[in-house]
């Protein structure tokens, strides 16, 4: 037996047209920069092992963070951890029961958007 099909349903396969919230954004982003964190544990971790291993191996990964690549790397990463933190701290706001309305998430959305930019742009000037 088969189910009639609505063909009336709205279809959009074109996600560069899909119009999301704010807090969709700030959720999406919030995932991504846990996986870079993750993934970017597993270099940080390399690193002190090699600069653990001797001394010529600490001068190696001294010498590897001074370059312009290294201290990039550096930021992004540590962006990712200023982002997760903000958001973070977002969540655990809400959970004690603030900005849980619509409004009130569309505001603390904008908030770590903004709180984020202020202080990865100032992680950017402390590393350069």
């Amino acid at each position: 037996m088969k189910k009639a099909v609505n063909s009336q349903r709205p279809v959009n396969l074109d996600l560069r047209t899909i119009k999301l919230p704010v807090t969709a954004y700030t959720s999406i982003l919030h995932r991504i920069s846990g996986v870079i964190l993750f993934v970017g544990l597993a270099v940080l971790l390399y690193a002190l092992d090699k600069s653990l291993e001797s001394e010529d191996g600490f001068k190696q990964v001294a010498a590897c963070l001074a370059s312009p690549l290294a201290k990039f790397v550096i930021w992004a990463l540590l962006s990712a951890l200023l982002y997760h933190l903000v958001a973070g701290v977002r969540h655990l706001i809400m959970d004690v029961g603030v900005g849980e309305t619509l409004e009130g998430g569309k505001l603390g959305s904008q908030i770590v958007l903004v709180v984020s930019a202020v202080v990865i742009v100032l992680a950017g000037v402390w590393i350069w």
